[in-house]
Parts: structure tokens; sequence; C-alpha cells
């Protein structure tokens, strides 16, 4: 019980610190939306900040997380002697490659963007292409401050230290804030490039202390040891993984940058979607994904199966209890979020229509997605890295197929519609071979669970589409600040609907959340 007192404690502080950069990532957002709406600018800046992350999940948070969390976890419990030297020697290693593809992407900031965004060669507007290409060589950097903000995230979440790993995406997002407010005007998108670069800088530097209260100390890097060598064989197959999931980020920047299909705006449309669909994903899959890790990885290192379980099992319903209303809620509330959040300035009313399309889609995979981040940490905590690659190679040739078929009726929307299926279809894989690998898992608990959780989630629907009718669309020709607090309003009434209805129908995971 402790265990799951110690879990749920360390994913509510990262929850926590993670909903206060996803508001910070809003301000951020809005402050891009109003300055350069879903034109030009916009256009290619998403882009080029889409690259360094393309190679930053690769090399960094999600593949070196998985891979180097197990094993450090499994060195400071049998070999706390060898810990420091095996960080040192990832250092070294990591710092290598790192440099290596920035000064690679620099070099070939052209052919990249041609891969990524081919439909800007034939926009309308013809400076888009130059000014991606542009802002992509500068921004290229980025991935060696991440890479190396990634790998000090691994060692603390190791050592069971969450909060300043948290803490960085908020120093990105006030950089970005600030250079976007105070520099637009007199540089454009290339503003919001150096507050990357800045925030970049601000990720490492506050972890760095933590690390050095901790113990850390730069020693002779030593390649040749078991805990090395077991890196590299996890890391491989994750990167590849990792690989797999970028083609699908991949081809969903390829096909949204034609215009005669999907429409103009379609980049910065996925952009702004996602960045809304990622707030109740961090907060609660990611962070309770990150939290759970060092967990699992623990009980299978002392062979604890029935802990590992329990813990699984507790962690998948208690998930579900809060992120089926928030997909729901965003389902429902999609046009009214976005034109209220975004619909300033350059934003304007097709902005908005494009951008709601996408996160309606979006909010149908919310559930999904979340359980893929536990699931897939379920099965490197085994330091089984090939399983989850094999489940997202499926899931990744599913998507392309049907978002070549649904881009044409549904245009953006159907790219997000594409992407919410198959991360259903991988949650399905992956759950049937994780029963495989461990036995049973309290599917009928967790059944009965979703059973409950989605009858509750569809009541709360019903009350949003009320909420909506009766006062949100009364009130669109009302000051902005007005619509906003009439939003705010609306969705605090739905979170207390739901778990007062939950309270009263006695579901167990939300008694013991209230007293």
């Amino acid at each position: 019980m402790s265990t799951h007192r110690s879990l749920f404690k360390s994913s509510a502080l990262l929850g926590f610190l993670t909903a206060l950069s996803r508001i910070l990532g809003f301000v951020r957002d809005l402050v891009i939306a109003t300055a350069f709406g879903t034109g030009l600018g916009a256009e290619a800046f998403v882009v080029s900040f889409k690259i360094p992350n393309l190679l930053r999940d690769l090399v960094g948070e999600g593949a070196m997380n998985s891979a180097f969390v197990p094993v450090l976890t499994e060195c400071h419990e049998k070999k706390r002697d060898e810990f420091w030297g095996l960080v040192s020697t990832l250092f070294f290693a990591l710092s290598l490659i790192l440099v290596l593809l920035s000064f690679l992407g620099i070099l070939f900031a052209g052919p990249i963007a041609k891969l990524l965004a081919p439909g800007f060669l034939n926009s309308s507007d013809i400076g888009k292409f130059p000014l991606t290409v542009r802002l992509t060589r500068f921004i290229f950097p980025y991935i060696f401050l991440i890479g190396l903000s990634a790998l000090a995230m691994g060692v603390l979440n190791a050592l069971r230290e969450f909060t300043s790993s948290a803490l960085g995406p908020v120093f990105l997002n006030i950089s970005m804030i600030f250079f976007g407010i105070f520099f637009e005007k007199s540089m454009g998108p290339m503003a919001l490039v150096l507050g990357v670069l800045c925030g970049g800088v601000l990720q490492v530097a506050c972890q760095i202390p933590p690390l050095l209260k901790s113990g850390f100390r730069i020693q002779k890097p030593a390649f040749d040891t078991i805990f090395v060598r077991k890196i590299g064989r996890l890391l491989i197959p994750r990167a590849l993984g990792s690989a797999v999931y970028q083609i699908n980020v991949f081809v969903d920047s390829i096909l949204a940058s034609f215009e005669s299909v999907i429409g103009p705006g379609g980049q910065s449309a996925l952009y702004y979607s996602n960045r809304l669909f990622q707030l109740p994903l961090a907060i609660f899959g990611v962070s309770l994904a990150q939290a759970i890790l060092p967990t699992f990885s623990t009980q299978l290192v002392r062979e604890d199966i029935k802990a590992f379980k329990e813990t699984f099992s507790v962690a998948l319903r208690s998930l579900m209890i809060v992120v089926m209303p928030a997909s729901v809620g965003l389902a429902v509330l999609s046009k009214p979020i976005v034109r209220i959040i975004f619909e300033h300035g350059r934003f304007n009313a097709y902005s908005t229509s494009i951008t709601a399309s996408a996160l309606f889609y979006y909010s149908f995979g919310l559930l999904s997605c979340s359980l893929v981040k536990i699931l897939a940490n379920a099965f490197y905590s085994m330091q089984d890295t090939k399983t989850p690659v094999k489940t997202m190679a499926f899931s990744v040739m599913l998507n392309i197929l049907l978002s070549l078929v649904l881009m044409r009726s549904l245009k953006i929307g159907g790219l997000a519609l594409a992407s919410s299926v198959s991360a259903t279809v991988n949650v399905v894989l992956l759950y049937t071979h994780l029963r495989k690998r461990v036995g049973e898992l309290d599917g009928r608990r967790m059944l009965q669970s979703f059973g409950q959780v989605l009858l509750l989630s569809a009541a709360m629907g019903l009350f949003c589409l009320a909420y909506n009718f009766y006062v949100l669309t009364p009130h669109q020709q009302s000051p902005q600040f007005h619509q906003a607090l009439y939003l705010a309003a609306g969705i605090v009434l739905s979170i207390f609907f739901y778990f007062g209805m939950a309270y009263f129908f006695k579901i167990k995971e939300v008694r013991k959340l209230i007293p």
C-alpha cells in the first residue's frame, strides 16, 4: 500500500508541475496564435520546431528514459558503487551523438524541411519554404540541449527525484513567451526560435543542482561494463520504436502540407489542437507513466510479479477515472475551447474551424494514448523494448492507411481520427501481449471500471452539451474575458458533476480520492 501511495504522490507532483507547464504552454500558444494565426510564420515555425522534436524523442526523452531508467534502477539497487560511473559513461557517449546530430541538422536543414513539408514547395506563398529552412537551421542545436536534459531526467527519475525534470518545460515556455512578446515585432518567428534555444539552456541548468546534490561527479567513462551493454541492447530497439512512432508524425506533417487536399493552415491546426490534446495526456497519462516506470522496474528486479500486477491494475483503473471524462469534455466543447482560447489577432474563424475539427477527432484517442504510455512502460521495466516496437509498427501502418483514406472526406480531422484509431489498436495489442507474458491482469475489475466510467462520462457529456447550448453559445458576442470565465465555470461544474456522480454510485477509486 505504501508503494501505491508513493506512486500517486509522485504522479500527483508531476501532474501539478505538468499542469503549470501546460498553462504556460497555453499562454505561449496564445502568443503565437495572436501574432501569426495559422499563416506563414506559424506554419514555418511549427515545421521547424517539429524536426528537432522528432529527434528529441528518438535520442532523448522517449528512448532514453525507457531504456535508461530500468537499467539505472537495477544498477542502483544491486551495484550502487558503479552508479555514477555508469552515468558519466552515458553522458560522454550521448554528448558525442548529440553534437553530431546537431551539426548534421544544421548542414542538411533544406533537405530535411523538404522531406517533412514537401507541399510548401508549391505553396501559394513563395516565402514559406525558405523561411522554414532558415528557422530549422537555427533551431537544430536545441536537440543537444534537450538530449542532455533527458539524460538528467532519466538519472533523477531512477533516484525517485521528479521535480526538477518536470520544471524544465516550465522554463522553456517562460522563455518562449518572453521572446514571443518582446521580440516578435522586430524578429518575426525567429523570436520563437531564440526562445526555444534559451529555454533549452534553462532546462539543462535547472537539473544540475539536484544531480550534484545526489552525488554526481564526472568520472572516467567505462564502456565495457554489463550495464552499458545492457543499455545498448535496450536502446537500439527502443530508438527504432521511437523512429517508427515518428513516422506517424512525419506522415501527418507531409499530408498536412498539401493545401489542395487539406486546405491552408493544416500544419498550424494540427499543432494548436495537439497542444490542447496534450494537456490532459501530459497531466495524467505521461505523469503517471513517468512515475510508474521506476516502480515497475524495482518490483521486477525483486521478482515481485504480484505487486507488479496490482500496481498495473491500480494505475489503469485510476487513469480511466480521470482521462475518459476529459476526452468527452474535449470532444463536446472542442469548438468553444478553441474559439475562446485562440481566436484573437490573426487567428480567425477559419482557424478556429480547422483547429476544432482536429481537436474533436483527437479527443477519441486520449484514453488510448494515455494507456499506451503505461503499457509500454510495463514492457520497458521488463527490459523488453522489442514488443512495443512491433505493436507500434503495425499501428503506424494502420495510421498511414487510414490517413490517406480519411483526409479526403474529413480534411485535417481525418488525420487526427486516424491517429486515434491506430492508438486504440496499439492498446489492444500491447495488453494482449502483456497478459500472455505475466498472466491474468485483473481484467474483470478493469472492464467493470471501464463500463462504469463510460456511463458517467456520457452523462457528463450531456451536461456539457446543455451548458454549451444554454450558456456558451448565447454569450459568443460577450467580451473575451467574460467568455473565458463562462468556459472555466463550465469545466469546473462538469468536473463536480462527474465526480459527484462517481461518488454517489460508489466507484471505489473515486471514493478513495474524496474524503
